[in-house]
């Protein structure tokens, strides 16, 4: 929930279908309080929609693009298919440390007296404020507050209305959030800033024509996982050959980066032994759970056509089965 009460055009929000008609999909902004939204059929695809269960389902979470608020209706029009790749990316590394802000407000008001709205109006928003958005809010504000929690909160103040001695009423300024709330605040945060591991992915083409060239893949493919170290174990997995993914989970970015770039050459050495090639497909880098999740998907289709591949019989009869010990019985 921010501060503004719609988005602003040609910036991508994160929406949840709710119901699909005649004339689109309705949806609710969530980052915007569950403000009402609509995704006309002609913003849905740049291409001829065939079945609309295949683009939006109701209930399901996606990045879209404003193109025009119109706040006195209360409604905003959207777009799927204006946005582009690197607004998916960033729209949801935004949505998911805005979630992190506002499970924290939504703490506080579990253990706070006030509103849901006071509780943003005395404490979420003059952090936003002060430190930009919510991304920002949680690297700076939240990692400052686990170190040194006075010098963010006890600077945030509100006003209250009380009767004087001489009976006339009088403004005061005391603490946003009490002592205990405070106390159980810092607790809450300092917990869910853990760090967690970021996962790391390349992609390579490996090919081998020589004699057993497929074991001299499987040599190579041992030689990119002994890279390993404690802090970044290094796995490597068919997608679909040659195509192959060298992932690995690590709390250090660059150390992550550094240690598939070695396993990669540590492949491209073995492989080039037995006269083999490996080409780079894509550089190590962080991904996200969105691109995790496609990866996953095509693979598990890829296993899928094999499985039925596989399974194919031989449906032609062919000479059947002769009996060599008395082949004159099988002549007719």
């Amino acid at each position: 929930m921010y501060e503004s009460k719609y988005p602003d055009v040609d910036t991508a929000v994160m929406v949840q279908v709710k119901s699909i008609g005649d004339l689109g999909a309705y949806v609710s902004l969530l980052e915007y309080n569950n403000a009402e939204g609509m995704i006309p059929l002609t913003e849905l695809s740049r291409r001829r929609i065939r079945s609309l269960n295949s683009l939006i389902k109701v209930g399901r979470v996606e990045p879209v693009m404003v193109v025009s608020v119109e706040a006195d209706k209360g409604y905003v029009n959207l777009s799927k298919r204006r946005v582009a790749e690197e607004d998916v990316i960033a729209c949801e590394h935004r949505f998911n440390k805005s979630k992190l802000g506002s499970s924290l407000t939504k703490w506080l008001l579990l253990n706070a007296s006030c509103l849901l709205q006071d509780l943003y109006v005395r404490f979420g928003w003059p952090l936003y404020r002060k430190y930009g958005h919510a991304i920002e809010l949680c690297a700076q504000a939240f990692k400052l507050i686990v170190s040194d929690p006075d010098s963010v909160i006890d600077s945030l103040s509100r006003e209250v209305k009380e009767i004087g001695p001489n009976g006339k009423e009088v403004t005061k300024l005391v603490p946003a959030i009490s002592e205990e709330v405070k106390d159980g605040l810092v607790k809450n945060i300092r917990r869910r800033m853990t760090p967690h591991p970021l996962k790391i992915r390349a992609d390579i083409e490996m090919k081998c024509f020589e004699f057993d060239g497929v074991l001299h893949i499987k040599g190579a493919m041992r030689k990119a996982e002994a890279a390993s170290n404690k802090d970044c174990p290094v796995k490597i997995s068919v997608v679909a050959p040659p195509l192959y993914a060298l992932t690995t989970q690590t709390l250090d970015k660059e150390q992550g980066i550094s240690i598939l770039g070695k396993a990669i050459a540590a492949c491209t050495e073995e492989i080039r032994r037995h006269n083999g090639k490996l080409a780079l497909k894509e550089a190590p880098r962080v991904v996200s759970e969105r691109e995790e999740r496609l990866l996953a998907e095509q693979m598990s289709k890829l296993g899928n056509d094999n499985e039925e591949l596989s399974g194919d019989e031989d449906e032609d009869g062919g000479m059947g089965e002769i009996d060599f010990e008395n082949p004159a019985s099988q002549i007719i």
